[in-house]
C-alpha cells in the first residue's frame, strides 16, 4: 500500500510532552489525520488483536495513512459526490477507522450505526440518511436488514469484511461486495474534505421516546469539542487509551477517536466486552473512557467477593475506603488534616494495588459519561485510586458539556463547563447551553431543530440541573422522566434507580409512580444473587418471586439503600420481571437507557396490581 501527500511538516512538541493539533490547523477530520501522520509517522496510532496471529499488532500513522488511501481510492470507485451519505455497522476496528477517515478525506458524511441495535431501528436509519454506502462485518448483517422488508434502493453497495464460510452466496444481490475483492491494494490521496462547518456526520440519538433523530455534526463541531476537553484535562503521545464503548457512540468517537488524534495518543481496541477484564491487564491502559455500567458490575464483583469474606477483612476495606476518601480531598485542597497518612501504607499495600490492577495497574484517569454514575460507586474507586472523572454531554452538543478535572474532582457532580462553553438555568431548572459544539440541526426534522435551539443559539438539554458559585454542574433529574405523584411530589428516578442498583442482587431497576400516591420499582434479579438468597433464606424457597412474602424481603431490602432519601422518595411497591430488559427486545435503546414508556405500556396490567386499592392513600 502506498499514499502521497507532499506537505511537510516538523512535529511541534510543547515542553510538557503534549503535541495537540489545533483545530485550525486541522481544519477537518481528515485534515487532523494527514497532520498528525506528518507530525509523528512512526508512532503506534491503534492496536488490535490478530485473531489469526493470536497476537496484538501495531498499526502506526504512516501505515493507518496507507489504508486510509486504499479506502479512499476505493469510495472513489463508486462515484459518489461530496455530501453523499455512507453509513457504518461494525465493531470497533482499525477498519472502521480507515473506512471513516476515507469517507472524510473525500467529503462524504458518515452515518454510524450501532452494532447491537435492532434491525428495524437499522434500516429505518439508513432510509431515512440516504445513505448510498453501507459497511458492514458479516453478511447475516444484511440479511436481518433486508428481512425487515425495508427495499432500501438508496443504497447501491453493501461491503461486508469478513466472508462468512456459512453464506456462500449473497443471495444474487448485485449490490453486495467483499471488501477482500473490492478493496484496492493502494491509492493516493486526494483531499476533498470540505470546509471546517460543512456537514462531517449524521449521529442518530437512541431514541428513548420514539424514532431516533439525526444530529447533524460539523467537521469544526467536532474539532473544537476535543480540543477543548484537553483544555480541561491534558492526553499525551505517551497515552494509551482502551477502546471498548462503540464508535457509534458519540462519546467514544470524540474522545476514543478524534481525541486521541488530536493529542497524539494510541488507542488498543478491546477484543469484546466478556474480555474486557483480561484486556485490561494486558493492554495496561492509561486512559478509559466508560459508561457507568463498567464500574457498577466491578464494583458490584468487589462486594460479593467480600461478602464471602470474614468480618475483620470487610472492616478494613470499610477503613480503607473511608481513608482514601480523606486522602483524596487533602490531595484536593478540601481537607487540612493528614492523619490519614499514618495508615494509609498498610491501607495501600492490602486493598488499593489490588483494585487498581482490575484495571491493569496504569490508569492515569477515567471518563464516566453517558449517563450518572452513583457517587458512592465513584466514591469508593477515587478513595481506592482510581481516579475517575464524571462528566456530561449530548450528541447535540458534539458531546462533551463538562467534565472535572484532575485537580478539581467532585464526583457528585458532572464537572464545570469546558472551554467556550457557556450554560445556564432555564425554566423548570434546565440545562440550556451554547458552544461552537451545538449541532447544525436534526436532519429532516426542522421543527425538532426549532424546538430545541432557540432563535439565540441555547440549545435546551432537556435535563434539569443546578449550578454552584464554583461553577460545578449537578443534574437533578430528565425533564421528561420527572415522576409526579398525586401527593404533588416531584421526584427524579435516575438517583433512586442508581441508589438501588448498588445492590448486586438487583440487575436493572425502574422506578414508577406517576399519578400515584408512592413510589414502586419494577426490578430484573441477577440470577447468581437470587439463588445465593433463596440458599440463605430458606422460609423464600419454593416462593413465587412475587408472592407476598418475597416482595416483603425485597422492600425490606431495599429500604437501607435509600436511607438518604426523604420519606416521599422511599419505594413501598415493588414487582418482580422475569425477563431481562435488552436491546432485542426492545426495552433498552442501543445505549441502553431504559425505553420507560414502552416498560410502562408493557407492564401495564403489573403495575396496577401494585396500586390497587391503595389509590385513595
Amino acid at each position: 500500500m502506498s499514499a502521497t501527500d507532499s506537505r511537510q511538516s516538523e512535529p511541534s512538541t510543547d515542553t510538557d510532552g503534549s503535541d495537540v493539533i489545533h483545530p485550525d490547523t486541522a481544519k477537518s477530520i481528515y485534515g487532523l489525520m494527514r497532520e498528525r501522520r506528518l507530525r509523528s509517522p512512526e508512532h503506534c496510532a491503534y492496536r488490535q488483536f490478530d485473531e489469526e496471529a493470536e497476537a496484538w499488532q501495531d498499526t502506526n500513522w504512516r501505515e493507518l495513512n496507507e489504508l486510509i488511501a486504499c479506502w479512499h481510492a476505493g469510495l472513489r470507485n463508486e462515484n459518489l459526490k461530496a455530501g453523499d451519505r455512507v453509513a457504518i455497522c461494525m465493531r470497533n476496528c482499525i477498519d472502521w477507522i480507515a473506512y471513516e477517515l476515507a469517507a472524510q478525506s473525500l467529503g462524504l458524511v458518515t452515518v454510524s450505526l450501532y452494532p447491537n441495535d435492532r434491525p428495524g431501528n437499522m434500516a429505518y436509519i439508513l432510509e431515512d440518511s440516504g445513505a448510498r454506502v453501507l459497511l458492514i462485518e458479516k453478511f447475516r448483517k444484511w440479511e436481518k436488514l433486508i428481512n425487515t422488508k425495508k427495499k432500501l434502493p438508496e443504497i447501491q453497495t453493501v461491503l461486508c469484511l469478513s466472508r462468512s464460510t456459512s453464506h456462500s452466496t449473497d443471495g444474487n444481490d448485485e449490490r453486495v461486495k467483499w471488501v477482500a475483492d473490492w478493496l484496492p491494494d493502494s491509492g493516493t490521496i486526494h483531499d476533498a474534505s470540505g470546509e471546517a462547518d460543512s456537514l462531517a456526520t449524521i449521529v442518530y440519538t437512541s431514541g428513548t421516546t420514539g424514532r431516533p433523530k439525526g444530529v447533524m455534526l460539523s467537521h469544526y463541531n467536532l474539532l473544537w469539542n476535543a480540543w477543548a476537553g484537553l483544555q480541561h484535562i491534558m492526553v499525551y503521545p505517551s497515552d494509551l487509551a482502551l477502546s471498548f464503548l462503540p464508535l457509534s457512540h458519540t462519546l467514544e468517537r470524540s474522545t476514543g477517536f478524534i481525541l486521541s488524534m488530536m493529542a497524539g495518543a494510541s488507542v488498543a481496541f478491546n477484543r469484546s466486552i466478556p474480555e474486557l477484564g483480561e484486556d485490561l491487564k494486558t493492554i495496561k491502559p492509561t486512559i478509559m473512557i466508560s459508561v457507568p455500567r463498567i464500574f457498577e458490575r466491578i464494583y458490584m464483583k468487589i462486594h460479593d467477593d467480600l461478602n464471602t469474606k470474614p468480618t475483620p477483612i470487610r472492616w478494613l476495606f470499610k477503613a480503607t475506603v473511608n481513608t482514601g476518601w480523606k486522602r483524596f480531598e487533602y490531595l484536593q485542597g478540601r481537607r487540612r488534616s493528614s492523619a490519614w497518612k499514618l495508615t494509609w501504607p498498610l491501607y495501600e499495600k492490602l486493598f488499593c494495588s489490588r483494585v487498581q490492577q482490575i484495571f491493569g495497574g496504569h490508569l492515569r484517569f477515567a471518563i464516566s459519561g453517558g449517563a450518572p454514575l452513583s457517587f458512592p460507586i465513584a466514591q469508593t474507586f477515587i478513595a481506592l485510586g482510581i481516579n475517575i472523572q464524571q462528566g456530561y454531554g449530548l450528541t447535540e452538543t458534539s458531546p462533551v458539556i463538562s467534565v472535572n478535572t484532575l485537580e478539581d474532582n467532585r464526583p457528585e457532580t458532572v464537572g464545570t463547563a469546558i472551554r467556550d462553553v457557556e450554560v445556564r438555568i432555564g425554566e423548570d431548572d434546565e440545562l440550556q447551553v451554547k458552544s461552537p459544539g451545538v449541532m447544525m440541526g436534526y436532519w429532516n426534522n426542522h421543527t425538532a431543530t426549532y424546538q430545541t435551539i432557540d432563535t439565540d443559539g441555547w440549545l435546551r438539554t432537556g435535563d434539569k440541573a443546578k449550578i454552584d458559585d464554583d461553577g460545578h454542574i449537578t443534574i437533578t433529574g430528565r425533564l421528561k422522566e420527572i415522576i409526579v405523584l398525586n401527593t404533588g411530589e416531584k421526584v427524579p428516578p435516575a438517583d433512586i434507580e442508581m441508589a438501588i442498583a448498588t445492590d448486586s442482587l438487583f440487575e436493572q431497576v425502574m422506578v414508577i409512580g406517576e399519578g400515584h400516591p408512592f413510589l414502586s420499582a419494577l426490578v430484573v434479579l441477577n440470577k447468581e444473587q437470587h439463588k445465593s438468597l433463596l440458599n440463605k433464606r430458606k422460609e423464600l424457597s419454593g416462593k413465587d418471586v412475587n408472592s407476598t412474602e418475597s416482595k416483603e424481603y425485597l422492600l425490606q431490602h431495599i429500604f437501607p439503600l435509600l436511607h438518604d432519601f426523604p420519606g416521599y422518595a422511599q419505594v413501598f411497591g415493588i414487582a418482580v420481571i422475569d425477563e431481562p430488559w435488552s436491546v432485542e427486545n426492545e426495552f433498552l435503546t442501543p445505549t441502553l437507557k431504559l425505553k420507560r414508556n414502552v416498560i410502562l405500556q408493557h407492564y401495564e396490567k403489573i403495575i396496577d396490581e401494585i396500586y390497587e386499592g391503595h389509590e385513595a392513600l
